[in-house]
């Protein structure tokens, strides 16, 4: 499913063709990762410690969980095309990411249960919730424990076990080089600058010759989606325990999830959520499934038909 052979090459090829180049560059990525987050979010305390957020666009609230690797940097760019179509977008920062505080409990249950402050920080009510690949745990438990706060349920590409078996399996060798990618800010740059169609095919877990065929947007939304991991430095814990939610059997009690809910993947999505999305529409009653046949773990070409989907589920379910 994600091939060692060019992650190891390429950290090989690095290593030897990285040296005087990579200095000034690696600086220069590391200046704009500071002005792409300074100033963009707000902190504010929770029970838990500080929870990092940030809210942009006009209209009604939809709130937007990220991915393994993001923050709320990641959860706006997730719904951009919502902005567009007039949802005003709340992104927090999860547990052991960015500004966010990472607590001795960083379980999807918890961060559920903090989100809740952070609505009723923003004198929020009852809203949409989004939840994207491992964002889509802490989602689904949000609207499994308070469905009196979130009106609609929406998992994109959810990365749950529902079948007891890891969906994104490593082999000794793979996770020596993937440790070594999420363990050091240089290396991860390195490998984003040099390999990033490998990049794109490991860790976004997306076949990088749909890069051949979707719109230059869409292949720019995938460059924006891989550089925007930067820095994991600041995002280790996060990526850690995503890691072991994300591959640890569900205990969510998908059956009892009572609010409306959509559920969007696509077919050749590495990390196999086009079968979790199906498991999990058998499990959530009245749940409505879209699965495209193209598109990867960041639904490569289909931003347009996501956010046409969660606009329409939104807006015109009771």
């Amino acid at each position: 499913m994600i091939s060692r052979r060019g992650v190891l090459t390429a950290l090989g090829g690095i290593a030897v063709a990285g040296g005087g180049y990579g200095a000034g560059a690696y600086g220069e990525a590391l200046t704009q990762v500071d002005s792409r987050l300074h100033g963009q979010s707000s902190v504010f305390a929770t029970t838990a410690g500080a929870m990092e957020y940030a809210v942009a666009g006009s209209g009604a609230p939809l709130m937007m969980i990220y991915g393994t690797g993001g923050g709320f940097d990641q959860g706006l760019l997730f719904a951009s095309k919502l902005r567009e179509k007039g949802f005003q977008i709340v992104a927090p920062s999860r547990f052991g990411y960015l500004r966010s505080t990472f607590p001795d409990d960083a379980s999807p249950v918890h961060q559920a249960d903090v989100l809740v402050e952070l609505l009723d920080h923003l004198g929020l009510d009852r809203i949409p919730v989004a939840g994207g690949s491992a964002g889509a745990l802490t989602a689904a438990e949000f609207a499994l424990r308070h469905p009196d706060r979130c009106s609609h349920l929406i998992l994109m590409v959810p990365a749950a076990n529902l079948t007891g078996r890891d969906p994104v399996e490593f082999s000794a060798l793979q996770r020596m080089a993937v440790n070594a990618v999420l363990g050091s800010d240089r290396w991860f740059w390195a490998l984003s600058a040099f390999a990033q169609r490998q990049m794109i095919r490991t860790l976004l877990a997306t076949d990088p010759a749909l890069l051949d065929i979707v719109d230059d947007a869409e292949g720019r939304r995938a460059e924006v989606i891989l550089k925007q991991l930067l820095p994991i430095s600041r995002k280790v814990d996060g990526l850690r325990t995503d890691g072991f939610w994300a591959g640890t059997p569900s205990l969510t009690a998908y059956e009892r999830i009572t609010v409306p809910t959509l559920l969007l993947s696509c077919e050749d999505d590495l990390f196999g959520t086009a079968e979790t999305a199906r498991l999990l529409q058998s499990r959530i009653s009245g749940s409505k499934l879209v699965i495209y046949p193209q598109g990867g773990h960041i639904w490569l070409g289909h931003d347009d038909d996501f956010a046409a989907e969660t606009t329409g589920f939104v807006r015109g379910a009771a």
